[in-house]
This record gives C-alpha cells, sequence and structure tokens, in this order.
C-alpha cells in the first residue's frame, strides 16, 4: 500500500532526510471531516459503486458519474444530510436519488451535502452523482498521488491513478474513508479513444465499440474494495493469460502490457506471479479473490496494490528497479513490485484498517511477506539475513497515526514493522504456530475491515502469549529496547530498558544445537550461566531481533 505523499507509495525507499524528528501536525476541520465517522456519513452503509468515466488527455479532465448504493443502518434522527466527498478542482453538476428525483447539494472545500427524503432504516437506496473538471494530477507518481497522464516509450497516451493517502475523492465521489467498503463490489466503465485499450479491477463485462473513435470497457467486481483500489488502466494495452492451481482451486491470472513489451513480459511475469502465489498462500492462505481473479497491469509508476489489478512498473528488472533493497544480494533474486504489491491482497485488500492511522497493518505485514518469500524459496538463513538487511529504519515518529483525522505514521511502518514481525516469530520459535497465526488471521477478518486492537488480540490469543506491549513498544513509541545483562556469581542477570513498562519480548538463544528461552521484563530476572553459556552473544541477538545489546561489568 502507499503513504501521504513521501511514503503515499507501497513500498519504503529509505530517505536520510527523515531521520530528524518532525514537528507534531496541526490538524484541520477538513481533517476530521475526511477521517472520522460524522454524522453525515454514519446512517447510511455502502454497497455497490457503479462508476462511469471519460478521461480526456488532452484536457487533462474528466467526466462521469458514480452511483453510490446504500443502506440505511441508523436513524439519522431526522438530518438528512449525506456527506459526499470530491477533492477540488472537481464539480460535482447534479444528484439524483433513486433513479428519479434531483438532489440538492452545497459543498465546503473537499466535502458535498447532499440533502435526501427521510430514510428509513434497512431500506437501500441510490444516488447517483455527475461530476466533472480538471484532475489533481501526480507529479512524481505514485508517491504524490493523483491521475497520471503520462505517454509511453512511442508517445501514445497512458492514463492510470494511483491515490492512497491522497483518497480516491481527489479523482472520483464517494464515500472516502477506509472503514465503509462496498460490500457488494464496484463496476469501473471506461469510455476511451478507440486506438487503446482499458483495463479495471475484476472482469471484463463488455467492450463495445461507439463508432465515433471511442470505445468502451465495462469491469466488474463482485467482492468488497477499498476506494483507493478502483482504478483504470487505460494505454495501449495487450493481454495474455494464465491459470493457477491453487488451495481454491483454479485462479484465473491476466497479465496487461505495452504491446511492445509482450515478448519480454510472457518470459518474465509468469514464473515471479507463480512463485509469489505459492509462497504467499503457504504463510496466509488462500488468495482472497478467487471470485474476480488476478491481474497484473503495467504502469508508468512505479507500481501498486490495486485489488486485482496490481499495477506493474519495476522495468521487468529483479530487486527494486535493479536496486538490492537489503545490499546482501538476496533483494536481487525476485522482482520486488510483484511481490510486495501483490502481497498487500492478503494485508490491504483482503484485511483493510478502518483508520488510515493503522496502516502499520498493511505495511508492515506485507513488508514481511518479501522475508517469508526468501525464506519460502531460499531458506530460513537467507529470510533472517533479507530481514535484518532491511533494518533501515528512522524511528522519527510513531508508526500508529492519531486516529480520526486522516493521518498516516511513519514510513517505520515498512522495514520497522517488518522487523517486529520477524522478532515475534523469533520469539515464539514455533513456525507452525506463527503461520497459523497469518492464516488465521486472514481467515477470521476476511474481507473486513479492522482496528489495531483486533489484530494484536488475535494475535496474542492465537499464539498463546500476550504481545500487546511488544506492539505497543514497536507502533507507539520511537525507543529501541535494550536487553541490560551481566554476570555475578555463576549467574546471568537481565533485563529490559528503554522501554515500556511491561515489554517482555521473549528471546529464543540458540547456537550449536543448544536453546535456551528467556522471558525478559522491566524486572532484573537471573539464569544459571551454564545454562546460556555461548549464547548470550551480542551480535547475535541483535541479529534475530530488533532491540539493542548492553553487556554490564
Amino acid at each position: 500500500m502507499k503513504i501521504t505523499f513521501l511514503f503515499i507509495f507501497s513500498i519504503f525507499i529509505f530517505s536520510t532526510s527523515l531521520s530528524a524528528q518532525t514537528k507534531p501536525r496541526a490538524y484541520t476541520l477538513a481533517d476530521t471531516l475526511r477521517g472520522s465517522i460524522t454524522p453525515e456519513r454514519a446512517w447510511w452503509d455502502v454497497q455497490r459503486y457503479e462508476l462511469d468515466i471519460t478521461p480526456d488527455f488532452n484536457q487533462k479532465s474528466i467526466s462521469g458519474s458514480n452511483e453510490i448504493v446504500y443502506k440505511v443502518v441508523k436513524n439519522n434522527d431526522g438530518k438528512t444530510r449525506m456527506q459526499i466527498d470530491l477533492q477540488p478542482p472537481l464539480i460535482i453538476d447534479s444528484m439524483v436519488y433513486n433513479g428519479a428525483t434531483k438532489l440538492n447539494f452545497e459543498h465546503k472545500e473537499s466535502v458535498w451535502y447532499a440533502s435526501v427524503p427521510a430514510q428509513q432504516i434497512n431500506k437501500t437506496n441510490s444516488v447517483k452523482i455527475y461530476y466533472h473538471g480538471k484532475v489533481h494530477q501526480a507529479v512524481n507518481a505514485p508517491w504524490d498521488g493523483g491521475f497520471i497522464f503520462a505517454t509511453d516509450s512511442l508517445s501514445r497516451p497512458w492514463m492510470t491513478v494511483a491515490c492512497q493517502g491522497l483518497g480516491a475523492s481527489v479523482w472520483y465521489p464517494n464515500k472516502d474513508h477506509q472503514s465503509d467498503e462496498p460490500d457488494l463490489g464496484a463496476s469501473i466503465t471506461m469510455t476511451v479513444p478507440d486506438t487503446l485499450v482499458a483495463v479495471g479491477n475484476g472482469r471484463l463485462v463488455f467492450k463495445k465499440e461507439n463508432k465515433n473513435g471511442t470505445a468502451t470497457y465495462k469491469y466488474n467486481v463482485i467482492n468488497p474494495i477499498s476506494n483507493y483500489c478502483i482504478i483504470p488502466y487505460i494505454g495501449k494495452y495487450v493481454n495474455f493469460k494464465g491459470e493457477y492451481a491453487g488451495e481454491k482451486g483454479k485462479l484465473d491470472l491476466n497479465y496487461w502490457v505495452l504491446d511492445y513489451n509482450l515478448n519480454k513480459a510472457k518470459d518474465y511475469m509468469p514464473d515471479q506471479v507463480t512463485k509469489m502465489l505459492k509462497s504467499m498462500e503457504h504463510w496466509f492462505g488462500p488468495y482472497p479473490f478467487y471470485e474476480d481473479g488476478y491481474q497484473l497491469i503495467e504502469a508508468s509508476h512505479t507500481g501498486m496494490e490495486h485489488q486485482s489489478a496490481v499495477s506493474y512498473g519495476n522495468h521487468y528488472k529483479f530487486g527494486y528497479r535493479g536496486k538490492d533493497l537489503p545490499g546482501n544480494g538476496l533483494g536481487l533474486k525476485f522482482d520486488f513490485i510483484i511481490i510486495h504489491e501483490s502481497g498487500h491482497e492478503w494485508f490491504g485488500n483482503n484485511i483493510t484498517t478502518k483508520d488510515l492511522a493503522d496502516m502499520w497493518v498493511h505495511e508492515s505485514f506485507t513488508n514481511f511477506s518479501e522475508t517469508l518469500f526468501v525464506d519460502y524459496y531460499f531458506g530460513k538463513k537467507a529470510g533472517n539475513e533479507y530481514n535484518f538487511g532491511i533494518r533501515n529504519i528512522a524511528n522519527d515518529k510513531p508508526i500508529i497515526a492519531p486516529y480520526g483525522v486522516n493521518a498516516q505514521g511513519s514510513g517505520d511502518m515498512y522495514n520497522k514493522g517488518g522487523n517486529m514481525l520477524q522478532a515475534i516469530r523469533h520469539s515464539m520459535d514455533d513456525d507452525e504456530l506463527f503461520r497459523s497465526v497469518l492464516r488465521g488471521l486472514n481467515k477470521t477478518f476476511y474481507h473486513q475491515t479492522v482496528t489495531t486492537k483486533q489484530i494484536e488480540d488475535y494475535f496474542s490469543k492465537t499464539a498463546k502469549f500476550n504481545y500487546k506491549q511488544v506492539f505497543d513498544q514497536y507502533l507507539t513509541t520511537t525507543q529501541i529496547p535494550t536487553l541490560q545483562y551481566y554476570t555475578k556469581n555463576g549467574m546471568v542477570y537481565y533485563r529490559y530498558t528503554t522501554c515500556l513498562p511491561g515489554f517482555n519480548l521473549p528471546l529464543v538463544l540458540a547456537k550449536d544445537g543448544k536453546k535456551v528461552k528467556l522471558f525478559p521484563t522491566t524486572e532484573w530476572k537471573h539464569i544459571k550461566e551454564a545454562l546460556v553459556s555461548g549464547l548470550m552473544e551480542k551480535n547475535d541477538i541483535i541479529f534475530m531481533y530488533y532491540i539493542k545489546v548492553e553487556p554490564k561489568n
């Protein structure tokens, strides 16, 4: 997934300029309206989006509509205002209720308030919103977000969107809050020049030649989907297909690439996608969207995790555009974008956080999926080395941001979050149990939106150990826990410091067939020196766990 501006994309490329502490942001009314469940949002639940757009490459504009089908879930106390989000410079032209009644509406900045008739609880209604205007363009996609009007190497139009964090309301009207996904899926209909091809999420419903220089394509998903994952791809695409025999049967694979890259893509993409699916299904459980299929679509930007329509711009190179992120050669053994962005189908798209502040659930687990991929194909030692190699962490601010204001925490949610999960895995010292936790998360919260508490509670309950303070330490503070120890009278004394009270990450120390499990806390504990002889090696402990180690004389 992505993070605000510098981190709006689903990968974290560390910048040394972030190492300095940043000033707390002052949040505005606009932040609250966007990031909270306002009274004008609380009474209705999105059931489906029916999006119909016509982008104009030359004018850098868009016109279209979105029909929002919703269910009334709460008495709105006689209030008949509905909050619709659409960011400037786009303009709403009209709103039509249940296909018949034109609605009055008003707006302030990015929020539009529709005056709807009195609503009956459990009734399903619709509002169709017509809109147009210049589109906010991404300057440095996908990091800053927006509509992307690019050209391919033959100077032909190539259009798409990347909008996580910035919000889907940057290009179409919707209820722009992660907690409310359309329960019955969504469709996207795109009218484009007939010299181009349009691709969307899920499966093609129809293609229509309009005999006026344009063609119309409609795509549909039947599963719940995040607003920011509904994305058009428009360019000189060609298609080839595949199948994967997965845990739930046959999974349809579709690859969409620029026409001149077809042969290269056929030789390259299926191998990496198949390996990704084998690893992810092993660790996380079945691919969550068999009904909608899996698509990998070439894009002008680096890549994004758009559900059932993953965007790809890694130049057909292993690593991150040929770069070895861990710096030890292991990052060049796979295509980073295919593995990472597809990993979000489980954490980010299947399990989605209700509040943007909890985006660590998306990014930490997906960052960790890289480690698990290396582990699956190259062994546990390689996985450990990969994880340690990406320990490029700023500790500039907490990973969890303030709630209710559409805020995102530190980009450390990638590498620090992935190292936190690896430390927890080592502390459990039981990969089958650990794997059952990961698979259980995807089964228990299948197609749901969640909170940090739900994820932590499930993790601790299934792992049979209370990891709350461990999660709190790494997610809510910038402190690196320190293990202090010293030897006296044949005993080794140890404790944690520079950490939250109650921090209790277990440590499994193993070497040459010898193994001891310690349960340090912030209180001094002790063990016979003979039991840990040769195991209290500072560098070995640091390699396995994201902590500092401080031997004391």
